[in-house]
This record gives structure tokens, C-alpha cells and sequence, in this order.
């Protein structure tokens, strides 16, 4: 089965909203094995609107729409699709009920203009909305079927899931999409492709997709097919020739980020991390502790932007600093020694660098960043180069910091997680 995606609101069409839904509603029916061919954003304009139901209709036999359903004038989501289907609008008064025991619980009363959330379109059912005003509707049109939602991801999300997805499960049989997500650092998109070209070309049946983001690549796997166990063996065999290819630069096979993988890494080897930041502002704290459960692995750290801060917090001398400058590899060092030993931790992390967009010297130009992995068997130092504006630069930063560590467990001494 094909699909189409409807997103209605002029607020989509702005750079203040992102459509959130699609992308959910795209995974929901890819599991199903629907494929979505097409997905349209259309503002609150009622010929518009109809002209992107009317094609969609010509298209495919499944329409999802979300938003438009509210009790305002611009809401016309209803409207559209009625007259589109040459159906009328009927009161319904349980809905009607329902709406106005939502206000009381508020301890308000219902304004009249709620009363359009009532209208329904002859032949469509209604489907309950616990969490909003707004019920969505299911329409069935011949051999074509259109699911109305409300846009609001809270109220979206579990009417799809305990309305719509029952009504389609019942309707759907045949091949499902299956998927894998391979992660990359420390490569540019074209060489990645570049090296893995021959392995995937050999695989008609998969589609491929490689996706530059910051800090990584992304290869994207899809198959559509009805035989589970051959999906499975032939992402085997195209991630076992991606291995030979990519070497140790493949650092998730399941689409985790880095701070996931470091994150199993230290809890599976009963580690503790500490880091001294500069550069980064703490992002690097950010990440390690944007994981559930960091409190076993993640002892703390310092932002020591200032030279004397860098001394006070993390014991670098200051003569060293004057001598070498803050932005080197000493310092690294020194900052990744001394903030293992203040908390005794199992490993330190040190970053100093040049974000930008000024500070930069002809020696040490705008993405220049030096970063420093102790433990008790020494340190380890790398230096880096990065472009970008100062934002991508701090979180290539932080990427490269993640992946000193998980290397450290890729080649010193056993290491349990390697295919997490």
C-alpha cells in the first residue's frame, strides 16, 4: 500500500514551526509496509487544501492529514474534505457532550465556537481525542481511505497509534520495510561513498543513503520484502562488507549517537569519565549526561574558559600555559591530567580550542582544537583542524573527544560492547 502525508497550517510554512508529525507518522506506517511517497505542507487555504487532497486522492488509497481541525475560522480541514467528497456536515452531539465535559473539568464553560469540532462529514467516524478538543475523523471512500488528526503532536501521536493504526493493520498484509542505520566518523560523505559504492551497488533490492551530519556520516539501509530473514541476511552481508571498507571509523551499527556507544563502553568496563572543557562550554558534559543513568559513569567537570580558571580547576601550571599558549597540546594534556586527578576518575578528557568566529592567529586559525584523553597508563593527544560556523566546530569537538574514548576500548584490551 501507498501513502500520502498531509500537513495542514500556514504555521508550518514559517521558520518558527518544524512539521514533527510526518516524520512520526512516516516511521508508524513504514513498519506497517506502507510506503509514503509523498508528503505535502499546505496552509490554511481552502483551495490549496482541496487542490492537495484532490491529487493525493488520484494517487493513493491511503491519506493521512494532521492539523486543521480546531474550532477557529482557519480551521478547515473538515470543511475541505467534505465538500471534496460531496459529503455534508452533520452536528454530532456526543461529540458535542464530550467537548463541553472537557470545559467543565476546567471549570469553564464551552464558547460556542467549539461547536464546529462537532461537524461531521456523512459516513466518517469519529475518533475520540482524551487529550484535546479536537476529534479526529476516519473516512472510508470506496476503496480509498483518509484519517483526519489533530496537530498537535500530544494528541496526534496516541490517537494514530490507538485509532489509526488497528484500522490499518486490519487492512495491510505483504512485504515490510526493513532498516538499518549504520553511523561514521572521522570520513567525509564522498569518500565514505566512495568506498562502500561497490558494496551496496551489488544490492539492487536495498536502497542506500548517505547522509552527511555534524561530526558523522549516516548510511541509511531500506528493503522492502515479505521474508524477514533475507532482509536480515543481506544487511548482514552489506554491513560485513561495509566493516572491510570503513575499518574502525563505523561506530554504531543501530543509528546510536556517540554518546550512547561511549556511554555502554564505560558502563559495560565500570569507568568514570571526568572532562575540563574550553572551547566547548560543557558540551561535552552535555552529552555524556544526556544519557540515562550517567550518574555511574560521569563524575563531573569544569568549563575553565579563563587561563587562570584552567589553573585553579584543573591544576595546569600557569608557566606552561605562557609558554605553549592556551590552545595547544600541552595544555590538552595538562587539563586532561589534572581533572582525572582531582576526581580520581577512570578517564580525564581535556579540550582547548579556537571556535570563533574570531580569535584565530595565522598559527592557530578559527578550528584549531587540541584534545587529550589521560588514564592511568598515560594520555593520549590529538590535534584537529575543523570548518564550519562555532557551533559545528564545538561539536566536532565534542564528537572527536567521544571517539578517542571509544577507540581506546576498540584496541586496548578486550572489549565486550564493540558491536553495540
Amino acid at each position: 500500500m501507498k501513502a500520502e502525508i498531509i500537513a495542514v497550517g500556514s504555521e508550518l510554512l514559517t521558520p518558527d514551526r518544524v512539521d514533527t508529525n510526518s516524520l512520526f507518522l512516516t516511521e508508524e506506517l513504514n513498519k506497517l509496509g506502507i510506503e509514503v511517497v509523498r508528503k505535502t505542507v499546505v496552509g490554511d487555504h481552502r483551495e490549496l487544501m482541496a487542490e492537495a487532497f484532490r491529487d493525493a486522492l488520484n494517487r493513493v488509497p491511503l491519506i493521512i492529514a494532521c492539523g486543521g481541525l480546531g474550532p477557529t475560522e482557519d480551521d478547515l480541514t473538515r470543511e475541505t474534505v467534505a465538500e471534496l467528497l460531496g459529503r455534508k456536515l452533520r452536528r454530532n452531539d456526543e461529540i458535542v457532550r464530550t467537548i463541553e465535559a472537557r470545559f467543565r473539568s476546567f471549570g469553564r464553560r464551552m464558547p460556542e465556537v467549539n461547536l464546529r469540532q462537532a461537524m461531521v462529514p456523512e459516513g466518517a467516524e469519529p475518533l475520540e481525542n482524551p487529550r484535546g478538543t479536537a476529534p479526529g475523523l476516519w473516512i472510508q471512500d470506496g476503496e480509498r481511505q483518509i484519517a483526519l488528526l489533530p496537530g498537535p503532536p500530544r494528541e496526534l501521536r496516541p490517537m494514530f497509534l490507538e485509532k489509526v493504526l488497528p484500522r490499518l493493520e486490519r487492512r495491510i498484509s505483504g512485504a515490510r520495510m526493513y532498516q538499518r542505520e549504520i553511523r561514521v566518523t572521522g570520513l567525509g560523505e564522498s569518500l565514505v561513498d566512495e568506498r562502500i559504492k561497490p558494496i551496496y551497488q551489488r544490492h539492487p533490492d536495498v536502497t542506500t543513503t548517505v547522509l552527511a551530519a555534524p561530526g558523522e556520516i549516516q548510511i541509511h539501509l531500506r528493503m522492502w520484502t515479505a521474508d524477514r530473514e533475507h532482509a536480515e541476511k543481506t544487511f548482514a552481508e552489506i554491513e560485513q562488507g561495509f566493516e572491510i571498507a570503513l575499518s574502525d571509523r563505523i561506530f554504531s551499527r543501530d543509528g546510536s549517537p556517540m554518546e550512547e556507544i561511549v556511554a555502554r563502553l564505560l558502563t559495560a568496563h565500570s569507568a568514570t569519565i571526568a572532562a575540563a572543557e574550553s572551547c566547548t562550554g560543557g558540551l561535552l558534559a552535555e552529552r555524556l549526561t544526556s544519557i540515562a543513568g550517567s550518574s555511574t559513569y560521569f563524575l563531573g567537570g569544569v568549563v575553565c574558559y579563563s587561563n587562570e580558571l584552567k589553573t585553579v580547576w584543573a591544576d595546569v601550571p600557569p608557566e606552561l600555559i605562557l609558554a605553549k599558549g592556551a590552545v595547544s597540546c600541552e595544555v590538552a594534556i595538562a587539563l586532561a591530567e589534572g581533572i582525572r586527578k582531582r576526581v580520581g576518575s577512570t578517564f580525564g578528557v581535556g579540550i582547548t580550542g579556537v571556535a570563533g568566529p574570531g580569535g584565530g592567529s595565522e598559527e592557530k586559525p578559527v578550528g584549531t582544537v587540541h584534545i587529550a584523553l589521560a588514564n592511568s597508563a598515560g594520555v593520549k593527544e590529538r590535534a584537529a583542524r575543523f570548518s564550519g560556523d562555532r557551533e559545528l566546530i564545538r561539536f566536532q569537538a565534542s564528537q572527536l573527544a567521544l571517539d578517542m574514548v571509544r577507540i581506546h576500548y576498540l584496541y586496548d584490551g578486550k572489549n565486550p560492547a564493540k558491536r553495540a
